[in-house]
């Protein structure tokens, strides 16, 4: 009964926010276009000198001289929750509404230019190791930037329609209150299994992906 009531509650919600993600996604999308089209804009020394740090990290990861794998996670799970955490302070602030979109579009950036870097820097070879560096820990943190963002954006638009409309309130703000403070909950959890697959996952496979582009060059 329980389960059932769950997935009634979340398809109500994708029903009444469907715009809200629609548009967030969009949004999101044209980030990572825009990411993708920085990295053609760059100058040749740009890239090479961008490139030559890129090396020197692969030339550490592969030599197991990188950062341990429990300070990658702490310094992922540190920077997602502080990213998260102010959006959905943002979704309060009210005026925060537009900062909100900044934020998503952001994010979208920093994939679409990671993505693309790598694909122009190192063709097939960039592709897959894009895949293994940036996929693992985006399946889940894409989605959490998409909920947070959505849920933000309708919870501070909420707040202004009581605010300016002054309709008479349906239920009491502390519900939709405690259900907006249960997604943070939810997206921090989603943040941490991400950055846990970011920390001890990721760093694996690109080691094995480099092992594999470094013996197919000799």
């Amino acid at each position: 009964m329980r389960k059932h009531s769950m997935k009634e509650l979340i398809f109500q919600h994708m029903k009444d926010h469907l715009s809200i993600y629609l548009f967030v996604s969009v949004l999101f999308l044209m980030g990572v276009i825009f990411g993708a089209v920085i990295v053609n804009s760059m100058t040749i020394s740009q890239k090479e000198d961008l490139f030559y740090y890129l090396n020197q990290f692969f030339g550490q990861l592969s030599q197991g001289k990188a950062a341990s794998s429990k300070d990658m996670f702490l310094q992922s799970l540190l920077h997602n929750m502080k990213y998260l955490g102010l959006m959905w302070i943002l979704g309060i602030s009210v005026i925060g509404l537009p900062v909100i979109f900044i934020m998503v579009f952001l994010k979208g950036i920093v994939v679409g230019f990671t993505v693309g870097f790598l694909v122009n820097q190192m063709g097939i070879n960039g592709f897959f190791l894009s895949f293994v560096s940036v996929l693992p820990q985006n399946l889940l943190l894409i989605p959490a930037y998409l909920i947070m963002g959505t849920c933000a954006i309708a919870f501070s638009m909420r707040l202004i329609r009581q605010l300016f409309v002054k309709r008479s309130l349906t239920e009491a703000p502390v519900h939709w209150f405690g259900r907006y403070a249960f997604v943070l909950v939810l997206i921090l959890v989603m943040s941490v299994i991400s950055s846990f697959l970011e920390a001890f996952l990721s760093p694996l496979l690109m080691e094995k992906v480099i092992d594999l582009i470094q013996a197919k060059s000799n």
